[in-house]
């Protein structure tokens, strides 16, 4: 059978097959060819490989498929995973408990099953879980070659958003100043950070931050990385005062972004006062939304040129549908840039 496979040398090979994996661009259905000194590792989409990596199609043998869910179950059941977690949400508890059962005995390597109680909830935006299986609800998630500690029942994180994520990380070049407002575990600042950008990030939920902060050591841009647990807006009108280093946070973000996250789409454009304070001369803005999608950029756009009027000239770079939300409605994304 014929499959795109990333076509690299030999001594190469584990660490693109590693980065492929972490990314979860490696087509594990497939097998790894080796040929004139080459691995051939083949992917599950072609496009969302890495540019710097060479991509041809050949024909792959298919390998054993493991036991999965299905599997045992005679049906596809819904479910994400999250690390070595897996997340259900099931509203009547014998189908979650039967698909429990047979995630863990499938061929996943998956430590603990929960099931959603609750939406999310609160200005910290966490969620209720029923454990099903297994005792801890801290994991380590992996994406596009970052790693994620966290718990799912302290902090708000969606894999879902996975390749939004890496979308506009992608955007970002070394030397630049990135602040994210809702920054959560930083599945948006470690990226930039990794790329080269000085990154702040800061939340409300003090456990996220603390995760942040692990998380920018463990992927090695600790120095990179400035922590802030606290109301965006009191950190930009200097009223806050924790930092990394427990020191006076005064008004130094004013004018001070090229980029600026707002990834907080139910009520972003109760913050875009701040982002405009904190945009310097030439600013991107990532602003997500939630609209009706007979509209769904027009309301935040309109927002937007509202709170940058009149101080700058307002250019949508790009508007995105990130994925569908509910019936009718549309999570989407505009990338604004702002110039004085």
């Amino acid at each position: 059978m014929e499959a795109p496979c990333v076509r690299v040398e030999r001594e190469r090979g584990e660490e693109t097959r590693k980065r492929l994996a972490e990314a979860g661009l490696l087509a594990n259905e497939f097998e790894i060819e080796v040929e004139d000194g080459r691995l051939y590792l083949p992917v599950t989409d072609a496009d969302a490989v890495p540019e710097e990596l060479e991509i041809v199609t050949r024909a792959v043998g298919e390998r054993d498929t493991p036991e999965t869910p299905a599997d045992l179950l005679g049906f596809e059941p819904t479910y994400e995973r999250l690390g070595d977690i897996v997340i259900l949400d099931e509203d009547d508890p014998a189908t979650a408990r039967e698909i429990a059962d047979a995630v863990m005995a499938s061929d996943l390597p998956v430590e603990t099953v929960v099931n959603r109680a609750s939406k999310v909830k609160g200005e910290l935006r966490v969620r209720d879980w029923e454990v099903l299986v297994g005792e801890s609800t801290e994991t380590v998630h992996r994406e596009y070659g970052c790693e994620f500690l966290l718990d799912v029942a302290e902090v708000y994180f969606s894999p879902r958003l996975a390749t939004e994520r890496n979308r506009v990380a992608e955007q970002v070049r070394a030397g630049e100043r990135a602040f994210d407002m809702f920054a959560g575990v930083g599945p948006f600042v470690v990226p930039f950070a990794k790329r080269g950008a000085e990154v702040v990030g800061v939340d409300l939920n003090e456990r996220a931050v603390e995760y942040l902060r692990e998380n920018a050591r463990r992927n090695g841009v600790a120095d990179r990385v400035t922590a802030i647990q606290g109301d965006v807006r009191d950190v930009v009108s200097g009223s806050s005062d924790e930092s990394d280093g427990g020191e006076e946070v005064a008004s130094e973000y004013s004018d001070w972004a090229d980029r600026v996250v707002m990834n907080l789409p139910h009520s972003a454009d109760e913050f875009l006062d701040t982002a405009v304070e904190l945009a310097g001369d030439d600013c991107v803005i990532h602003y997500y939304d939630i609209q009706h999608e007979d509209d769904p950029f027009g309301p935040g756009e309109t927002a937007i040129r509202a709170a940058a009027d009149p101080e700058y000239e307002v250019e949508v770079e790009t508007r995105h549908v990130v994925r569908s939300y509910a019936p009718h409605e549309l999570n989407v994304c505009l990338d604004v840039r702002l110039s004085r």
